[in-house]
């Protein structure tokens, strides 16, 4: 997602009770996809999400007096930031949630980080790889290893596609964060309702060609809840919150919400879905946290002290 250079400060405890709320959001676009997957195919989950979001977005934007950008230019851009930030991976995501659960699909999401830092290093000139960092791409890399397990060596199979369709939407994620730079002039609100309207426009046709959403009619309470909750929660909000928090608290600082959408996602995945982790999902969920840890280096650097 869309990040200027990082900013290392004290956050606020206002700014600590959003990213709570923002890790608790992302998390629960694990379980709505997982309702809204019992009835609506993948795309057509995606394109309610994007779709209903920039919508939401677009009336927030004529509400606050700002205004969309006019002119090819910015727009393009905005069109590869919808495909790195929300064409791609929601559409890898919610695909690999018809064969993994909720909570397992937001442990590999949150291998996000580690892409950056090594694309960061190779892609920027003021984010280079330091020993910490290194250190924490290692520990992650483990444990995604120790999430596929020993499956990767019996061929590809549909939860191995998953698993991998997610480590994909990851890459993209971590792409979008880098290329998401160029819209530090921007207003949060523009870059955000930017995104989101292009990718809405490039998945219409994609989902209506494959899944012919017209023929799932009519849909149940809980799925049309579903849909909505995660076009207006977990997208609409979350976005305008995770620009608020960038804006005060940088990149950084943000990146501690990789570590808290996990839970967020198995508690809800347990408690509303009857879905559990295994010991082996559990382990692996434990590896990336510390080398969430690792990557980010201040937590270290106070027990060091």
């Amino acid at each position: 997602m869309a990040a200027p250079r990082p900013i290392n400060k004290q956050m606020t405890a206002f700014e600590w009770l959003l990213i709570v709320v923002l890790s608790a959001l992302w998390g629960g676009a694990f379980f709505f996809s997982e309702v809204a997957l019992l009835e609506v195919p993948p795309l057509t989950v995606v394109l309610g999400r994007v779709g209903f979001a920039a919508l939401l977005l677009h009336v927030v934007v004529r509400l606050s007096g700002q205004k969309m950008p006019v002119g090819w230019r910015p727009w393009v851009a905005f069109a590869v930031m919808g495909m790195l930030n929300n064409f791609i991976p929601f559409s890898l995501i919610v695909w690999g949630q018809t064969h993994l659960t909720s909570g397992v699909a937001s442990i590999f999401n949150a291998t996000t980080p580690f892409f950056a830092v090594v694309f960061a290093h190779f892609l920027t000139r003021d984010e280079p790889m330091t020993g910490n960092r290194v250190a924490g791409v290692v520990l992650g890399l483990g444990g995604v290893g120790i999430l596929v397990g020993p499956g990767v060596f019996t061929g590809m199979n549909d939860q191995l596609a998953a698993q991998v369709a997610i480590i994909g939407a990851a890459i993209s994620y971590s792409l979008a964060g880098i290329y998401g730079r160029r819209f530090a002039g921007y207003p949060p609100l523009v870059t955000a309702t930017g995104q989101v309207t292009t990718s809405a426009l490039m998945m219409v046709p994609v989902a209506l060609y494959v899944d012919r959403p017209w023929e799932l009619m009519p849909l149940s309470a809980s799925t049309w809840g579903a849909v909505l909750g995660i076009a207006s929660l977990c997208t609409a909000l979350a976005y305008l919150i995770y620009f608020r928090i960038l804006k005060t608290a940088g990149a950084t600082n943000l990146m501690i919400v990789t570590l808290l959408i996990p839970p967020s996602a198995i508690a809800l995945g347990v408690v509303f879905l009857g879905e559990g982790l295994q010991r082996r999902e559990a382990m692996g969920m434990a590896v990336i946290g510390f080398g969430l840890l690792v990557l980010d280096g201040r937590i270290l650097a106070r027990f060091r002290r």
